[in-house]
């Protein structure tokens, strides 16, 4: 596959990522509270696809962890919000296993091996090693935001969130200068500003609260 159909691939799934940000930022503007628009989850489980192919295009472990973690807490914040269900039976199983197909087709048909994964010769071990803890904790901040929403039985978007995502993105905008991955560097630049910015809605609306 021609580089410039991995990168649009890429950009398309940082541009899904971005709108997301953008109308849960809008929104949250307007109601002066945190807020968690189906939409949300909708949008970061198609990126998240998109985004999962192009790491597997690209031979990018940090990458593919990363979605892989984060795909199926999407699916569940869409129960949640009584949307998966809803959604067409077809659509729901091959959203369901397509991760698993792509792992165990590039792996048995030899595309990918595991150490093969860990010895990229673009990508030094430190640096692959960068990557992967960046992508680790970008990832919790879904953890942590399930678990939440496990207790609360409803999708939202706590402050623990939030300082996860800034922690996460500044380190992934590192990896992704050394890498020079203009993906990843497009992406995150948008999203840490918008991260930070929820921090001050979330502390604003505790502190009317309270």
């Amino acid at each position: 596959m021609s580089p410039f159909l991995i990168y649009t691939i890429g950009f398309v799934a940082q541009l899904l990522f971005s709108g997301r940000l953008l109308v849960q930022w809008i929104l949250s503007e307007k109601s002066k509270r945190i807020v968690t628009p189906s939409l949300f989850w909708k949008l970061s489980l198609i990126a998240s696809f998109l985004l999962f192919v192009y790491g597997y295009l690209r031979d990018d472990f940090a990458i593919m962890l990363g979605q892989a973690l984060t795909y199926y807490i999407y699916i569940r914040n869409l129960h949640f919000q009584g949307q998966w269900k809803i959604a067409p039976f077809l659509l729901r199983w091959s959203l369901l296993l397509f991760p698993i197909i792509i792992v165990i087709y590039g792996y048995n048909n030899g595309q990918y091996d595991i150490d093969a994964l860990f010895k990229n010769d673009a990508i030094p071990q430190w640096l692959l090693i960068l990557g992967v803890v960046a992508q680790v904790i970008f990832t919790l901040r879904f953890v942590y935001q399930w678990i939440h929403s496990e207790k609360k039985q409803s999708s939202e978007l706590p402050l623990g969130f939030w300082t996860l995502s800034v922690l996460g993105a500044a380190l992934i905008l590192t990896y992704a200068i050394l890498r020079k991955d203009p993906v990843l560097f497009v992406g995150h630049c948008a999203g840490l500003v918008i991260y930070v910015r929820n921090i001050f809605i979330w502390k604003k609306q505790h502190d009317s609260i309270s």
